[in-house]
This record gives C-alpha cells, structure tokens and sequence, in this order.
C-alpha cells in the first residue's frame, strides 16, 4: 500500500525503479513529504519530449532534477522549459510578486543531479547536500512545490516574510496535498465509485472540489451534479464553487443546470433542476414520490431503481457523466445504486469515517478506495485529548472501545504489550504543526474555576483573552471561537455577560451565533454547539460546568474541542468535577510529555457492556419521548412543553435528528423565558 508520505505521477522504468522504491521508503521512514513528477500537475497543457528526467519536490529542500539517461543536451532542455513553465504558472496565480521571477531564485532553489554520478545507497546523505539552510527560501520552495502539485494557497494569507509568532507561523503555512489527497485528485481510475473517507478536518470536501475542477475543464462537454443530504450544505457549496474556481482561475464559465448542478439529493417535483432525485426522475420520465410517513429517501430511491428496471439507459442516455456526493454517510446504499445507475463515467462518495465517537459500525465492510487519516485541522495531541475525552478513556468504566483496525482507520499508530491490556496511540506528524512541536507549545490546555476563588466562567474566559492577546500580537477577534457545550439558562446568562464585558474590555463585537446563525467578520464569535459545523479558529474557549456520561454531551466536547487548529482551552468548574478533572490533568500530562495516548483497554466483559449501552440507546423512540428527553436535560419547566412539542412537530417532522431538534427547543424556550420575563 502507497504511503501517504509519497507521491509519484513520473513513470516508472529499470533506469529509475531502484532510486523511486528507495526514495519511497524513505519517505515513510522520516514522515517527509516527497513528490515526484515529470510534468506539472494541475494542467494538461504542460509535457516534454525528453522521458529521461524527473522532479524531487521536498519541503525544506532544493528542487531536484534527475537525469536517468545520461543525455545532457535532451536534459537541459526539458529543465529550461520546465522552469519557464514553473514561471509562467507563478505568474498565473500571482505568486511571482511575492516570489519574483525565476531568474532570481533559480540559482538558490534548482539542482540538477545525473544519477550516473551519485550513489543511491544512502538516499538521506544525497539529499542532504540539497537541504535549504534560510527560513525565507524554504518558503519559496514550498510555494513552487505547492504550484507544481495543484495545491494552489491563497497568496494574500501567506505573503510576507517569515512569521516571529506560532499564531501567524500557523496561520502563514503552506499547505501541501498529501500523497493520498494528490492521488484522489489526479489519479485516473475506471472504477464506477471512488470512495474517500475520513475523519473531519481531514480536507474531503475540499478535495472534491479540486476533483470538479479537474473534471469541468478535462472534460469540457460533461454534465456534473455535486449533491448532498443536506440543503443548507447544497447551498453553502453553490456559494463556494464559483469562488474556489476563480481562486483557481479557471477559464471555463460556469453553466449552471446544464453543465454543472449543485444540489441537495431529493429536492422538488416543481422544479427539475431542485435536486438530483428530481432531475433523474424528470429526465427519465419515471414517477417522483413526496415525503411523508411512508415514504423516506431511501424508499424513493429504491422505488426509482425498480422504475429505470424498464429504461435503457445505454439508448435514452446517462443523466450525469460525473457525479460527486458529499457527507456520504447521510445515505444508504440505494441512493449510490441510482447514482451510478444514472452515471456514465465515475461517482466520486466522499464521507466522515467518525461523525460521532459512539458510531457503532467505525470501518464498513466496504473498504474506501482513500482513507484520509490525517486531521489536518487539529494538532494530533488535541485530537487524540478528544478523543480520549469523548470516549471517557480515563474513566472507568469507559463509554466506548475501538478495535485495533478501528483505531488505524482514525489514524492512530497502535503499539501494545504482548499479552497486556496495555495501549500506546499516537499519531503521525503534521506539517501545519511542526512548529508548535519544535516549540514545545501545548495544543490543548485545561482551566478550572473554583468557588472558593470566586472565580466564574466570564471572568476566566476574558483571563484566557487576555493570555491569547499577550502571547500573540497579531490575534483579531475572528480567531477565537466561544463555544458553550451546556444549555438552559445559565448559559446564555453568560453570552450576555460577555456581549457586554468584551466590547469594553477589548473594544471586540461579539456575535452570538445562535441568534445570527453565521460568522460574522471582525466579531468574536460566541455559541452554543449548535452553530459551528465546519467552523473553525485558531483558538477555540470550550465552556461546559459538569462533564457528564450522556452520549450526545461527549460526543458535542469532542467535536467542539477539535475546532481549533492553534490552542483549546477547555474550561471546566472544579467543584463539580473533583475526581474526573484529576483523571483528565494526568491524562493530558502524558500526552503533552510523550506525545501518545496511554491506556489501558477494557475486558472482553466490559466491552459487551459497552456495545450493549450503545444499542440500547439507539433503540427507536417516538418523537414525544425523544423531546421529553431533551426537555428533561434543558430543565424545560411543564408549562413550556407542550407548545414547544408543537415547535418540533413543525420544525423538523418525523426526523429524530438531535441536534436539530435541540436547537429548535433551546432556541424557542430562551424566547419564551425572556417574553415571560
């Protein structure tokens, strides 16, 4: 299986086939990102006549050009045009003003190597003699290399010289696809699906992205639907799509509804053009079905495949040439049917291998053709504390065990004793957080309030504000996120409190989300955990008094603590968490101190009462019972209930989904309490 370290779109032949496996190795040995090319990627447009030569493209090194077949004059030109090809993509993505052209940084960047002249024994002392010593041509060279893999960044983000603090050394970094994300973009298959999955932050609908843009100029006749579950996230990648592809300056205009769709998977009978169920029922003349009690998606899709049993598809023809699904793990398996049913070419699924620690089915019986196990969003040491958190695996009993496959899915490295209950996990290194590693900085940092202090949640979340700004300069209100994990009153007692204490404090607005539904620019952005799906922030404040064992609760800290990509802080009451807040500083101490997750595993008997808690509470409910439930955790008082049941009815239907249900019942129940007072 290829490395995620490693990258190869050159071909390989006897010349080279030694030098590229050593090389490959290598890379996973070090965790170095190593890519080889014979052209640049991204662009068709761009080949040579000379097949003896070959790219190294490596972080922090010289851009390396290999000569397998000893031909000089053959290699000289393929290196002069490859640099004038370099230059003019530069120029394209106005990289040059920040990097010049490149006569003025050929002669530090560029080696020529003739593999005749080297000994490949030891690739780590050949490349040696190429490492770049200077912060500022280290990042040039990344620029250059982020240009020739496709990995295009936003040049107004990254811009200037080399960065004196974590928080715009973060924010400035070059980010660069993976070998797994450049194989997704650019590798050819004639597989009907692709599948890619991974956990969130791990870059999947990004990558999508790059895939439509490949496919909508490659293939300038095809007809492309990207679609998904939900209709806010339709909309939200509709609004996104003719941005990124101006970021990457495609020439092709946008033909919406007869090139490309970008829609939600049902959509309406009244319009064509609402959904893919709908376009595909409308094209094939085939019956369109509503939804009511008895009739789901996964019903209507099935019923659509039993209906096109009657149409040849090769004769009236494919609806889509391409189609692209996002958060697959919204769907079943008749909705992929129809998809590639209706699909000439290539369905690319794309889906959250982890959308909630307690998912009691982590690795499917199908096997994604790209697991994504690198969270690019979240230093490995905050991510493996959220889980550890979520999970309760300082606990005891612990809320939930993952097999070792499981645990290599999220991306952990699993090393434990021979005949022990013993387990150490880690993670690989990211490149976004080499610098936090070499700096010993902590990720992730527990807060604690105590009443005998007379200490409260403002008064520390504005301490944590004042840290935050001391320790880097350059922090804007945008960069900190306020997420409060509790809900009912006291909470949004408190958001008040800061919406007044922050402006004068700091001279910040501040945005309550669950009232304006959106970030907003150039305000401190403060929620409840129902606001900040696919948010994220350089520092993030998680609020909650008391950890609890409820499952929705864990599940809400492990995705609020990962929306950081600099520093969580999670504040805590003391007071309420005596016994817990010990196991959880010991625990973190040993993750900050050795960079793993030491725990021990549960018994074979304790993990069958693990799996039983969990069936037990996905056991359907009725929708009454499931918004008792919830009223009972908000302390919804009985004169409230029944008009806010009726909220629900209207709000959400039949859909048992609790985060949404929750939010309709939070937000309604604040409305009321304020109205009676």
């Amino acid at each position: 299986m290829s490395t995620s370290f490693f990258y190869i779109q050159a071909e390989r032949n006897d010349k080279n086939n030694s030098f590229l496996r050593k090389l490959e190795a290598y890379a996973d040995e070090i965790k170095q990102q190593i890519y080889v090319l014979d052209r640049p990627l991204g662009d068709s447009k761009y080949s040579y006549g000379y097949s003896g030569g070959v790219v190294l493209l490596i972080p922090n090194y010289k851009i390396i050009f290999m000569d397998f077949d000893d031909s000089a004059e053959e290699f000289e030109g393929f290196v002069e045009d490859f640099i004038e090809d370099l230059g003019s993509i530069s120029d394209k993505y106005r990289y040059k003003n920040v990097i010049g052209r490149p006569r003025f940084w050929r002669e530090e960047l560029i080696a020529t190597v003739s593999y005749s002249s080297i000994d490949d024994g030891d690739v780590g002392f050949f490349l040696g003699e190429y490492l770049i010593p200077g912060g500022e041509n280290k990042k040039k060279c990344e620029l250059l290399i982020s240009l020739l893999t496709g990995s295009i960044n936003d040049i107004e983000k990254i811009k200037g010289g080399v960065p004196d603090n974590l928080l715009d050394k973060v924010k400035r970094k070059i980010l660069l696809f993976d070998g797994d994300q450049t194989r997704f973009v650019y590798q050819r298959s004639d597989k009907r699906r692709i599948t890619i999955q991974g956990l969130s932050g791990t870059g999947k609908t990004e990558l999508l992205l790059h895939k439509l843009k490949e496919i909508y100029v490659e293939s300038k006749d095809s007809k492309v639907i990207f679609t998904c579950h939900n209709k806010i996230l339709a909309d939200s990648l509709r609004g996104r799509i003719p941005d990124f592809f101006n970021f990457m300056k495609v020439e092709e205009q946008i033909k919406w509804n007869e090139r490309l769709w970008c829609v939600n998977a049902w959509g309406g009978q009244a319009d064509r053009n609402s959904g893919a169920y709908s376009y595909i029922c409308s094209f094939y003349g085939i019956p369109f079905h509503r939804y009511n009690t008895s009739n789901n998606f996964d019903i209507v899709c099935k019923r659509a495949l039993q209906d096109l049993e009657d149409v040849d598809v090769n004769v009236v023809g494919f609806a889509f040439d391409y189609m692209l699904v996002d958060e697959s793990q919204d769907f079943t398996k008749n909705f992929f049917d129809l998809c590639e049913k209706v699909t000439k070419n290539t369905v690319y699924v794309a889906g959250d291998i982890f959308q909630s620690i307690f998912d009691s089915n982590i690795v499917s019986e199908i096997q994604p053709d790209f697991l994504l196990s690198k969270c690019y969003r979240t230093d490995p040491k905050t991510l493996m504390f959220a889980h550890a958190l979520g999970m309760g695996l300082f606990e005891f009993p612990k809320l939930r065990w993952l097999e070792d496959r499981e645990w290599k899915a999220c991306g952990y490295l699993v090393d434990k004793e021979e005949g022990s209950l013993n387990y150490s996990l880690s993670r690989e290194p990211l490149r976004r957080f080499e610098d936090l590693e070499n700096e010993g900085y902590t990720s992730i940092e527990l807060v604690k309030t105590s009443q005998q202090l007379n200490e409260d949640a403002e008064t520390k979340i504005i301490e944590i504000i004042r840290t935050i700004r001391a320790e880097n300069p350059t922090v804007l209100a945008d960069d900190i996120g306020i997420i409060f994990i509790d809900s009912g009153k006291n909470t949004y007692m408190s958001a008040d409190k800061l919406e007044l204490s922050i402006p004068r404090e700091f001279g910040w607005a501040v945005n309550k989300a669950y009232e304006s539904k959106e970030k907003i620019k150039d305000t401190l952005f403060v929620s409840n955990k129902n606001n900040v799906k696919g948010l994220e922030f350089p520092f993030v404040i998680c609020v909650t008094k008391r950890i609890n064992d409820q499952r929705n609760y864990r599940n809400a800290l492990y995705m609020m603590i990962t929306r950081s990509f600099l520093r969580t802080y999670l504040l805590i009451s003391e007071d309420s968490n005596v016994e817990l807040a010990v196991q959880l500083e010991h625990g973190l101490k040993v993750i900050n101190d050795t960079g793993r997750l030491e725990v021990v595993a549960p018994t074979a008997i304790e993990c069958e009462q693990i799996k039983t808690t969990i069936t037990f509470n996905d056991e359907n409910v009725s929708l009454y019972d499931f918004s008792n439930t919830i009223f009972d955790e908000l302390d919804v008082i009985p004169l409230f209930r029944a008009p806010l049941l009726d909220i629900v009815k209207k709000a959400v239907g039949d859909e048992l989904d609790y985060g949404l249900i929750r939010e309709v019942i939070e937000f309604n129940y604040a409305v009321m309490n304020r109205a009676q007072q």
